[in-house]
C-alpha cells in the first residue's frame, strides 16, 4: 500500500464510512434466482463439477440458474462432456464462510472446481493477509478433501464500475479488488492446478443488473465461456 493512497484513506474515512452504512442499509437486494443446483447432463468424457462461492457463483442478477454462471458454464461443458455438476454459493459467504462449508460437508470427488470468492471479504474489510491464509485453506481442502485436480479462481470484479457505489467509496472498493487480485495471483504462482480467470468484457456493453453491483445474464455469459475455455485448455 502506497503512502499516497493511506493518505487518501485517512483523509476520506469519515466519507466512506457514511457511504458504506447508506449503501448497506438501502441498496437494491436481488434474490438467488431458482432452479436446479446440481445435475448431470450432455455427453463425451466425463466430467464433474464444482461451482463454489458467493452471490456472483449463486447467479444473483439473472432471471433463472439456466440464465447465470453455473447453467451457462454447464451447458458449455455438455458439449464435450458428460457433466457431473454442484452449486455450493450462496449470498454473503467470504472466504471464511465459503471454508467453513468446506470442512463441514462430506468428501465428494470433483475434477474442476470454480470458485467466485472476494467481494464480501472487501466490503467485510477482511486483511489481505488473512484473505490470502483463507484462500490458500479453501486450494487445500479442494485438493486433499475433494480430489479436486484443476482449480479456476475467477478474480474480484472491478468494483470501481459498480454502479450501485457512490464515489469515493466506488474508487476505494475497486483499488481493494485490484490489490487483491494482484496479490492472489502471486500467490498461487507455483501452482500448477491452479489457473486464475480474469474476464474480459467488451468495453462499449452493459453488464450489471438492476442492482448495479451483481453480473446481468450477459455478464454471465461471458463468464461462462471464457471459464469453459480455460478448463477445456487445462485438460488438453
Amino acid at each position: 500500500m502506497t503512502a499516497a493512497y493511506r493518505l487518501a484513506l485517512l483523509l476520506l474515512s469519515p466519507v466512506l464510512l457514511l457511504q458504506a452504512l447508506y449503501v448497506r442499509r438501502y441498496a437494491l437486494r436481488l434474490p438467488e434466482p431458482e432452479g436446479p443446483r446440481t445435475g448431470c447432463t450432455g455427453d463425451g468424457t466425463p466430467l464433474s463439477l464444482l461451482i463454489l462461492g458467493d452471490s456472483a457463483a449463486a447467479g444473483v442478477g439473472a432471471a433463472s440458474q439456466q440464465q447465470a454462471l453455473a447453467g451457462q458454464l454447464v451447458t458449455r461443458l455438455a458439449a464435450r462432456h458428460r457433466v457431473d455438476w454442484t452449486l455450493w454459493a450462496k449470498s454473503g459467504r467470504a472466504s471464511r464462510q465459503v471454508l467453513a462449508l468446506l470442512e463441514r460437508e462430506d468428501a465428494h470427488p470433483f475434477d474442476v472446481a470454480l470458485t467466485s470468492i472476494g467481494v464480501n471479504d472487501i466490503t467485510g474489510g477482511v486483511r489481505l493477509s488473512d484473505w490470502l491464509v483463507q484462500q490458500a485453506r479453501i486450494r487445500e481442502l479442494l485438493r486433499t478433501k475433494f480430489g479436486v485436480r484443476r482449480i479456476v479462481l475467477s478474480e474480484v470484479p472491478p468494483m470501481q464500475h459498480f454502479r450501485a457505489l457512490p464515489q469515493p467509496l466506488r474508487w476505494m472498493l475497486g483499488e481493494r479488488a485490484r490489490r487483491l487480485n494482484q496479490a492472489l495471483a502471486r500467490s498461487v504462482a507455483g501452482e500448477a492446478d491452479v489457473r486464475v480467470l480474469s474476464v474480459t468484457l467488451p468495453p462499449d456493453g452493459d453488464y450489471l443488473a438492476e442492482d448495479g453491483f451483481h453480473p446481468n445474464a450477459t455478464a454471465y455469459a461471458l463468464w461462462a465461456q471464457q471459464a469453459a475455455a480455460l478448463i477445456a485448455d487445462a485438460r488438453r
